[in-house]
């Protein structure tokens, strides 16, 4: 099995790495799932759609932190195909967000900028302290380049989420608010298709046998 999955990911496992990789993955697991639980009942207290995207955003990288987990057990071409599947879970991340943000534009109505803030910047300490954790396996498989992907992505959202909290402070207005909501749907598409594209060239390049 570990030459199989070598052969196609180069996934760093069973080794002392591949146990020290399963550890950071069950920690971004368990902050990803708290974070989510937070940020939404900040969303719905504050009515930020740039949090409640946010939010979202951290429960699906609780489900890929799971689904790489299981990806890592399963070893082979499953790698790829699970970097493959969060790949189309990131692009329709980014579309259904698009859509929030178009809804919260024409409701007109501003959040409460000093909950947006103040949430943000704990959800980015968890997001930047994920993202160190996860650092030096940035360069690996598309499974391992996914997950670095998503947390590199989510503190930059975070710090976005900063911004608009001090832009809609300043102007009072949903814009600032609605303008994150989009850049977080943009980072999800655009990252969603480097995975997916990465994960295929991973599954066509599989020798026949990984592929049972």
């Amino acid at each position: 099995m570990r030459a199989m999955s070598d052969a196609c990911c180069d996934v760093p496992d069973p080794g002392a790495s591949g146990r020290h990789y399963r550890r950071i993955l069950w920690i971004a697991l368990l902050a990803n799932a708290t974070m989510f639980f937070v940020e939404l009942a900040a969303s719905l207290h504050s009515g930020s759609s740039a949090l409640a995207a946010d939010a979202v955003d951290f429960l699906g990288d609780a489900g890929n932190y799971g689904a790489s987990l299981a990806a890592l057990a399963a070893g082979g071409a499953w790698v790829s195909r699970v970097a493959l599947a969060k790949g189309v879970a990131m692009i329709a991340f980014g579309a259904g967000a698009l859509g929030y943000a178009a809804a919260r534009a024409l409701s007109g109505a501003p959040p409460e900028p000093v909950t947006m803030g103040t949430v943000a910047l704990a959800a980015l300490g968890v997001n930047v302290g994920v993202a160190a954790l996860l650092f030096r396996f940035r360069g690996g498989d598309a499974n391992m380049r996914s997950v670095w992907l998503c947390s590199r992505n989510d503190a930059i959202g975070n710090l976005a989420v900063i911004g608009a909290a001090a832009g809609v402070w300043q102007t009072v207005t949903v814009w600032p608010d609605v303008a994150v909501a989009a850049v977080l749907a943009a980072l999800g598409l655009s990252s969603g298709l480097s995975v997916a594209r990465h994960a295929r060239r991973e599954l066509a390049a599989a020798p026949p046998a990984a592929h049972a």
